[in-house]
């Protein structure tokens, strides 16, 4: 089968790349708007069904399609409107921690299957120079909760209670034993 990543993420790319998978890239726009009460991983599993039915399938064909969010005291935390945003989002999460998810769902002409993977993510207590240190970085800017893991907010994480590539935006692990009924990594 001919897998399709349902994403325009460099992110989500790259690590499916990092893990042997060649694919092409249909990427999918639904609203991410959450539905008034929706939990975080109801929400990251509609996106992720939404961005999968999203994109054209073909025969032969498979799609994996994701979105991640960041969750505090149940409050989702989706990409900031602007660095003020940003700003309150790090104020939330310093000093505690947080829950990341992730919706994955595969889809093909027999029909889809879908996941969510949830990680824990500890937080240092962050000082008012550090968040503006950050903000002024850019980092945050389109990324869930208003951080990256892999990059300068690497030095705020006390600890990680599962999968890392998931706070990434793919938890690679589960999408390789999903994947592997359909396609093997490359050689």
């Amino acid at each position: 089968m001919r897998l399709i990543l349902a994403s325009s993420s460099p992110r989500r790319a790259a690590l499916l790349q990092a893990v042997g998978y060649t694919f092409d890239v249909r990427a999918a726009d639904v609203d991410e708007t959450p539905h008034p009460g929706e939990t975080a991983d109801a929400l990251v599993r509609r996106l992720a069904q939404g961005k999968a039915r999203a994109v054209p399938c073909q025969a032969g064909e498979l799609i994996l399609a994701a979105d991640t969010t960041v969750a505090c005291d149940e409050v989702i935390l989706n990409k900031p409107d602007d660095d003020a945003d940003a700003a309150r989002m790090l104020r939330l999460l310093s000093g505690r921690a947080h829950e990341v998810y992730t919706g994955v769902t595969l889809r093909h002409a027999g029909g889809e299957e879908s996941f969510v993977e949830r990680t824990v993510v500890w937080f240092a207590a962050l000082s008012e120079e550090e968040i503006g240190w950050y903000v002024a970085s850019g980092e945050p800017a389109g990324k869930a909760g208003a951080y990256g893991i892999q990059g300068r907010a690497s030095r705020f994480v006390l600890r990680v209670d599962g999968s890392y590539p998931n706070v990434v935006g793919l938890p690679t692990a589960q999408v390789a034993k999903h994947l592997a009924k359909f396609v093997q990594p490359a050689s």
